[in-house]
């Protein structure tokens, strides 16, 4: 399950960057800045399972509040638990992309959601 799910900016991915693997989501709430939507090839936009908008403010990208955001997050997920659910499908048939905007790649989002869809596969015995 180790390359099961792949992070990628998603100004890495725009026309001919990197080419995502599988499946691909933004998992952003807000559009990325700058990028055009025909510019990026999507399965899907998952904005429910990106943080809330007050959780996002209060975080602010503070790498000295990541301990608490990745706790608060990993609770908004499991309160809303079909948010994840496309992801969960796609991994079913293959590989995914997790396409964020986030510059600070140590301290986003898409880690908390990547770890939390993963260790799901895992207690219902999917993964």
């Amino acid at each position: 399950m180790g390359d099961d799910i792949r992070l990628m900016r998603v100004y890495d991915a725009e026309g001919d960057g990197a080419p995502a693997e599988g499946r691909v989501f933004l998992v952003d709430r807000l559009w990325p800045r700058g990028v055009r939507k025909e510019a990026l090839h999507l399965d899907g936009w998952l904005k429910d399972a990106a943080p809330s908008p007050g959780l996002r403010t209060w975080f602010g990208h503070d790498p000295d509040r990541w301990r608490e955001f990745s706790a608060r997050y990993e609770r908004e997920l499991e309160e809303r638990p079909d948010a994840v659910d496309p992801i969960l499908r796609a991994l079913d048939e293959g590989p995914v992309t997790l396409l964020y905007a986030a510059k600070d790649t140590e301290h986003t989002h898409a880690l908390v959601l990547r770890d939390h869809v993963r260790a799901r596969r895992r207690r219902e015995g999917t993964g």
